[in-house]
């Protein structure tokens, strides 16, 4: 009974404590973050079609690389820590070639205006591409419906153009077996409602060594095209130019020093490949901007981080994966990992929902209720691959008291990996997404500036700052809040799969099973609050470890009490 009066009256006392440490990191955050230069970071970065070593994502690190420096950031000659605030450009020789689009277009002979210009859409090409002669080349085109590779390759399509209604990557052997001098196709997802959208091409590439040309097309030229072949015996002339060179791959890394643990830290990455707005020029410019305003608020002294604070920017997943792997001492103090990708989504013109990707916890395997994947789709999660951890639950709560202040809609889903919190996940650190799906433009040459909202890129940069900020100089008043907020957190959670169950037995299911499903979220938080205990930076007294027994067993009775009332 005193134990419980004493923790009681340490969760009251604390709680308002560590709340008015969150409140005031919001209030730096939102009074300093300038979505302005977000977008305009966004703006830049968008105009190019970013491949690992071109011009365009070599131009955007660099333009990154001068908001660091103007921020205060200085750049690192041996240790990252041999100053407060440092970055440095990684460089590493690439073994392929890296390839970026010139320009191309596709005229049906004898029409006044193309079928297709690189112009209305950059993505016609796929990477990898090679260059068709300078003057472009001119043969007429077969357009076969249904594809059966046994088949075409006993055709003959010399000097001809194959067009198909399927992608033309995986087509490209075969035509050429037969004799076809390029492919034309056409594949897009229904999530991009392209019989709405119809001028949108999604993005692709072939093979380095493809012995011939392929080329993208839209709804509107599919259908076009299919009109006029199934009417006649059409012409076209195809012009391509694409470049191929030896270049370095670059990453961006910078570093705000932790002043009691610098070797501990939290990584924030956004990736710079990809040729759209929100697909991931809004990543590279909210991180700028978090990375900016972070250098500002140091400088004056209205943060102390105790933690290291590290932004990251390169090429996605391999960049993130080489952070970790390649300095293992390094890897040891990385206690967080962050994604930012797709983030600065116009919600009302794309469809996508803000969402954060939650580490592997039982709604991955178990998706019923509120929980739903994305049309990304999921993941194969089995029970030895959940990942128990405060942190799903401490960003969640943090971005809905943005949302709540913002009015801005905030939105999770089980996780279903793909960006750039895979690698901190698959080396045993916790990793969260914050992204926008489903987005009707998604990987689609109309993922333009125009898409992207400075209001989210602002309200997204806010949370994962202030969470950040709460987290690296965490102490155990801090500790003791995130206990009581994931016990609360876990009680929700376990009368709502209580709920769904009892349902689910009513209308047949095993309640053997539906236990399981209860015993396993239990579980899963059960776990996720003992990770609270290396929260603090210093752990200076037994209150935090005797607040997470007391939120544990508070858990496992309730649990047992549900377990019970399931017959």
């Amino acid at each position: 009974m005193k134990t419980k009066v004493l923790i009681t009256l340490l969760f009251a006392g604390l709680s308002t404590y560590a709340q008015t440490s969150i409140d005031e990191n919001f209030k730096l955050t939102r009074s300093g973050f300038k979505e302005k230069n977000a977008f305009e970071t966004t703006k830049f970065v968008e105009q190019y079609f970013r491949v690992p070593g071109n011009t365009g994502f070599n131009a955007s690190i660099r333009y990154v690389e001068d908001i660091l420096k103007k921020a205060g950031f200085v750049e690192q000659k041996q240790s990252e820590f041999e100053a407060p605030l440092t970055y440095r450009i990684e460089k590493r020789n690439m073994k392929q070639s890296t390839w970026e689009p010139v320009n191309a277009s596709i005229n049906i002979i004898g029409e006044p205006a193309p079928l297709l210009s690189f112009k209305t859409n950059r993505n016609m090409i796929p990477i990898n591409c090679g260059s068709t002669h300078a003057e472009g080349v001119s043969a007429p085109v077969v357009f076969i419906p249904k594809i059966v590779p046994a088949e075409i390759e006993k055709m003959d399509l010399k000097g001809k153009i194959l067009f198909t209604e399927a992608n033309p990557s995986r087509l490209i052997n075969i035509a050429a077996k037969a004799g076809a001098i390029g492919v034309l196709g056409y594949s897009m997802p229904a999530y991009t409602q392209p019989e709405k959208h119809q001028t949108s091409i999604q993005f692709g590439s072939m093979g380095t060594d493809s012995p011939i040309w392929a080329l993208f097309l839209s709804y509107a030229a599919k259908e076009k095209l299919k009109k006029a072949c199934l009417s006649g015996s059409p012409e076209l002339k195809v012009n391509i130019q694409t470049k191929r060179y030896q270049a370095e791959e670059l990453t961006l890394v910078a570093n705000v020093k932790g002043s009691v643990n610098p070797d501990e830290r939290f990584v924030f990455s956004a990736h710079v490949q990809e040729p759209g707005a929100n697909d991931n020029a809004s990543g590279v410019g909210t991180l700028a901007e978090m990375a900016r305003l972070t250098a500002q608020l140091y400088q004056e002294k209205k943060i102390n981080p105790k933690r290291t604070l590290t932004f990251l920017w390169g090429d996605e997943i391999v960049s993130t994966r080489r952070y970790i792997t390649e300095d293992t001492a390094r890897a040891k103090g990385i206690l967080w990992g962050m994604s930012l990708d797709m983030v600065g989504e116009d919600t009302q013109k794309t469809g996508g929902s803000f969402l954060i990707e939650k580490m592997p916890d039982p709604s991955a395997i178990w998706t019923r209720g509120a929980d739903k994947h994305t049309e990304w789709g999921a993941g194969d999660v089995t029970e030895k691959d959940l990942f128990p951890h405060y942190f799903n639950d401490f960003i969640f709560d943090i971005c809905k008291k943005q949302g709540q202040f913002a009015n801005w809609t905030v939105n999770y889903n089980p996780f279903e990996g793909g960006s750039d919190h895979t690698p901190f996940l698959q080396n045993k650190i916790p990793g969260l997404l914050m992204w926008h799906f489903t987005d009707v433009f998604y990987h689609t040459d109309n993922d333009r500036i125009d898409k992207v909202s400075p209001t989210e890129m602002r309200n997204l940069g806010i949370s994962g700052l202030t969470a950040a900020y709460a987290l690296i100089s965490a102490d155990e008043t801090m500790a003791i809040k995130v206990v009581n907020q994931v016990k609360t957190d876990a009680l929700i959670r376990l009368k709502t799969e209580y709920e769904l169950s009892k349902t689910a037995i009513l209308t047949g299911k095993n309640p053997a099973d539906e236990k399981h499903i209860l015993q396993v979220w239990s579980k899963w938080y059960v776990d996720a609050l003992a990770t609270i205990n290396k929260m603090p930076v210093k752990s200076e007294t037994t209150r935090v470890g005797s607040a997470i027994k007391f939120a544990t067993n508070e858990l496992e009775k309730q649990t047992q009490t549900y377990l019970e009332a399931l017959k």
